[in-house]
């Protein structure tokens, strides 16, 4: 009995300070996990991801739309899981301008899709659009493309290649008089020769050749949408890729036999040449210039058409009014439908605080330039001309802002009131087949793709 009781006491003995320290450890482990979360702020919020899948089936078809519903109901920035893939989603100017601007330096890198068919370290010795990071190669060839075809002096030096392209698309178009023309398909040529003539003194496209349009629509579509690997087999994009530079391998293939020194073929592929790219470089950025600004200036002018034929008096305006109207439809154009609703998506290269939120090394982040566009805080006046969409004014992004801008915008700018103010300064137009403007769902972002319009008359 005397042993038990002697037994009981020495583990009360033990048991007591261990009581008497819990509180004390309990304190120190809260102290330690509020110190924890001060160092690292919490995730942006989002909706709760499922197994395995994450928030793929958030997404939708329409991605731009769905995520900026979501951000509507969980805040300016948000977080979701594509898989294991962090994605965080800017869904305002102000989070737009964190990422872009502010914390653009570690946040400029690229996130590459599985449908990219390139090493990450060939990628980035040899695109302007997908390289991973910014680095040396990268600046080299963002510098020659600013200097040999999208500063001022090249533009004006240019500008007599984009003035000939748009009158052979007006003749096209006179022929069509009566008939239903696929206005995307007539832009997209009219686009793709213009900077094909300045970067190689070539055209490639006729104005009814649609299967170049429709294998860049694929590739595109293949580029932006996520989890590319379960959804789209890479070696479709490298089918798609061989198709489209096949178009100009024999000119430079011509131009290293030889022809460089041809006084009629003194153009950028010439440039290029002297100064070290090869082929697949070559190949490379040719295939990143052409395919983007093709596409999304046929986008572009589709739905501004579109949008006008609609809008009677809108279309009487521009045909009346001077440049500014001009410059305003192309503006709510780009603000309503952006040729990119998501700009291609960055990826963190070290973890970065924004807006109270962690972004995780390698997260993949997404700008939402569709809904800042249609952000109502930002746009009480559509019309602002003082808003410029040159990567200034973060509340107007449609070619992207910060180190990854698009290059090509000098030309764009300048290409796209030209091709509008032809088509509808020299012809009249309507929907064909007795399609009413009430009919055509504006809502749908690849709806106006293959939409026909009819010209009714010549002016």
């Amino acid at each position: 009995m005397v042993a038990m009781i002697a037994e009981g006491t020495s583990f009360f003995n033990v048991l007591l300070p261990i009581l008497l320290l819990l509180p004390l450890v309990f304190l120190i482990l809260k102290l330690l996990k509020d110190s924890s979360s001060l160092k690292s702020p919490p995730l942006p919020p989002g909706p709760f991801p499922w197994p395995i899948l994450g928030n793929l089936l958030h997404l939708g078809n329409m991605p731009h739309i769905s995520l900026a519903q979501f951000s509507q109901s969980y805040g300016p920035l948000i977080s979701l899981r594509l898989g294991s893939q962090i994605l965080v989603v800017a869904s305002s100017s102000s989070a737009a301008m964190e990422i872009l601007k502010t914390h653009g330096r570690v946040l400029s890198g690229r996130y590459v899709p599985h449908a990219v068919p390139a090493k990450k370290s060939e990628i980035n010795l040899m695109s302007l659009g997908w390289a991973v990071e910014c680095n040396g190669a990268w600046k080299n060839l963002r510098t020659v493309c600013r200097a040999e075809l999208f500063s001022t002096k090249a533009m004006e030096s240019q500008a007599w290649v984009g003035q000939t392209k748009v009158m052979e698309m007006v003749r096209f178009v006179s022929t069509k008089e009566g008939e239903a023309v696929k206005v995307g398909e007539v832009v997209f040529a009219t686009v793709f020769n213009t900077m094909s003539s300045v970067f190689m003194s070539s055209d490639f496209i006729s104005f009814e050749d649609g299967g170049m349009k429709g294998l860049v629509r694929k590739l595109v579509a293949a580029m932006s949408s996520p989890n590319l690997d379960d959804f789209y087999p890479i070696f479709k994009t490298k089918e798609i890729i061989a198709r489209i530079c096949s178009m100009w391998e024999s000119v430079i293939r011509g131009r290293r036999q030889g022809e460089i020194d041809d006084p009629s073929k003194q153009d950028f592929l010439n440039t290029l040449i002297r100064s070290g790219y090869s082929d697949d470089q070559i190949n490379q950025l040719f295939l990143d210039l052409l395919t983007a600004g093709a596409d999304t200036s046929s986008s572009t002018i589709e739905w501004a058409m579109a949008e006008l034929i609609k809008s009677p008096e809108s279309m009487n305006n521009l045909k009346e009014k001077p440049l500014p109207y001009l410059q305003a439809c192309v503006k709510e154009t780009l603000r309503l439908q952006p040729p990119a609703p998501l700009l291609l998506p960055h990826c963190a290269q070290v973890p970065c605080e924004v807006m109270n939120y962690t972004i995780p090394k390698e997260s993949q982040i997404w700008i939402n330039a569709w809904a800042i566009g249609r952000g109502p805080m930002n746009w009480e006046d559509p019309f602002n001309l003082a808003v410029d969409f040159k990567g200034n004014n973060l509340e107007f992004i449609p070619f992207g802002a910060g180190r990854r801008i698009c290059p090509g915008l000098p030309m764009a700018a300048r290409l796209l009131p030209l091709i509008l103010a032809s088509l509808s300064h020299f012809f009249d137009w309507s929907f064909p087949n007795g399609t009413t403007p009430d009919e055509l769902d504006m809502n749908d972002k690849f709806g106006l793709k293959e939409q026909s319009l009819l010209i009714t008359k010549k002016i």
